[in-house]
């Protein structure tokens, strides 16, 4: 119990400091060798080299953070390829035109949701300072929007994930103010916070 107070406290610090400033182990390279993170949530961007992907991919966090993150791009045979190795915990990527880095408690909660298991009982954080194009706010399979998914777009944002998450005391509602902390995917396993952060890093919003 000690411990998951200590991990809830350094999640709402985290977001205070990050709030403040702009206006968690690194998944290992044997965990993503072995298919953890599946083909279809991952799109390559065509036309970039390895260089341009890295750059762009490394725009999700701030500098802070990718300064030492590492970088991962899925191949199209489903393969993951490291174009560098993470020094702090977390990896960066482009999912589906989204840029986002993980560090690897996040990246076992997504990779539950997509393989439709129970995810982890861990505390874990995501940067997604260039925003996202858009997520049913009830479905976690949905891929685009439709007439009753409630379909959000939040802007530059960071998410939590695990028991912090449920514990923050945000609003559950399905349509969510994107605006403002809400709990996406609220009465499924797979919710997690999404926090809102004011314009996100200069650098994270070219695309």
């Amino acid at each position: 119990m000690r411990g998951f107070t200590r991990s809830l406290l350094i999640a709402v610090s985290l977001f205070a400091i990050f709030s403040f400033a702009v206006a968690q182990d690194q998944m290992s390279k044997d965990q993503m060798s072995k298919g953890k993170m599946p083909h279809k949530m991952a799109a390559k961007k065509a036309g970039l080299s390895d260089a341009q992907y890295s750059s762009q991919a490394l725009t999700a966090a701030p500098k802070a953070i990718s300064k030492e993150a590492g970088v991962v791009r899925m191949q199209e045979d489903g393969s993951t390829k490291t174009l560098r190795d993470s020094k702090n915990g977390f990896n960066c990527m482009i999912i589906l035109g989204n840029t986002m880095c993980a560090d690897s408690n996040s990246m076992e909660f997504f990779n539950a949701m997509m393989k439709k298991q129970n995810p982890p009982d861990k505390l874990g954080i995501s940067y997604m300072l260039g925003g996202d194009k858009g997520a049913s706010n009830t479905d976690p399979t949905a891929t685009k929007k439709t007439a009753d998914n409630h379909w959000v777009v939040t802007g530059p944002h960071i998410m939590i994930v695990g028991p912090a998450a449920k514990q923050l005391g945000i609003p559950d509602s399905a349509d969510a103010d994107p605006t403002k902390p809400y709990l996406m995917w609220a009465n499924t396993p797979y919710a997690h916070a999404m926090i809102p952060v004011a314009g996100g890093a200069p650098h994270a919003m070219a695309h």
